[in-house]
């Protein structure tokens, strides 16, 4: 199966000789297409510098990032920029909405910005619209929306234009339960039917009960990972659960 996704012996440190922190401390693993993996970890364990330094926001103190077999970390500002808005798909708690614009507006934002013909933007805006359940509200501002409806909006605009690599950090994060199980099931349909590839971080064993494969962080180091294959969500939930006590974790969602 082709390789999305390759984190090679990434290191990430703050701080100055004599008093350095060390976020991420030699992560190494791959992610193929169509998969959604999530990364879990206590506060503190390193889980959103992970992300971040995929998502190029932040700069690796060592090691290689690779997207499709491209180097992200040997990239110049520039071809970073374009790459990042062209082969990545961001989706924060904070939605990051523009709040002048209609959910219509928002989600055809990314078309726009790369020159897709007028044409073509209204069927793949209300096409993904669709599959994330926002067909009614389309010419709704962001302030006329609910907290789940401006989160799939911000999953769409994500994914509109068929990245190579969907990043969500703790998208569940703002969300009641129900708003949040909706998104999840959302996330599961882009993933199923676009076969999106989804990198997900979370704190939250329910969110993370939703992947195929969980990596959690320790210390900025992996400590152990699982994987769902056929059991039932339930049974993967418990899995979970186990792993996040035994890191010290506190967890008290339930199915």
């Amino acid at each position: 199966m082709e390789t999305i996704l390759a984190v090679e012996h990434l290191r990430r440190d703050y701080g100055r000789r004599g008093s350095v922190t060390r976020a991420v401390d030699d992560v190494s693993f791959t992610v193929a297409k169509g998969e959604f993996v999530g990364v879990m970890g206590a506060s503190g364990s390193g889980k959103s510098t992970l992300l971040n330094c995929v998502a190029t926001i932040d700069t690796p103190t060592a090691g290689h990032i690779r997207v499709e077999g491209r180097d992200v970390t040997a990239m110049k500002a520039r071809e970073l920029t374009r790459f990042r808005r062209e082969r990545l798909g961001f989706v924060f708690q904070d939605c990051n909405l523009l709040d002048t614009l209609t959910a219509f507006e928002n989600i055809a934002l990314a078309l726009t910005i790369r020159k897709t013909p007028p044409g073509e933007i209204e069927g793949r805006v209300r096409e993904t619209a669709e599959l994330l359940g926002l067909a009614d509200c389309l010419n709704q501002y962001p302030y006329q929306l609910s907290g789940g409806q401006r989160q799939r909006t911000a999953a769409a605009r994500a994914i509109i234009t068929d990245p190579a690599l969907v990043l969500a950090d703790e998208p569940t994060g703002a969300l009641d339960s129900k708003s949040a199980k909706l998104l999840l099931d959302r996330f599961e349909v882009l993933n199923r039917q676009r076969a999106a590839t989804i990198l997900m971080v979370t704190h939250d064993a329910f969110t993370a009960s939703y992947c195929h494969r969980i990596l959690f962080l320790q210390d900025g180091a992996i400590f152990s990972q699982l994987e769902r294959g056929s059991r039932s969500r339930r049974d993967f939930f418990r899995e979970i659960i186990g792993v996040v006590t035994a890191l010290g974790g506190d967890q008290s969602d339930v199915l």
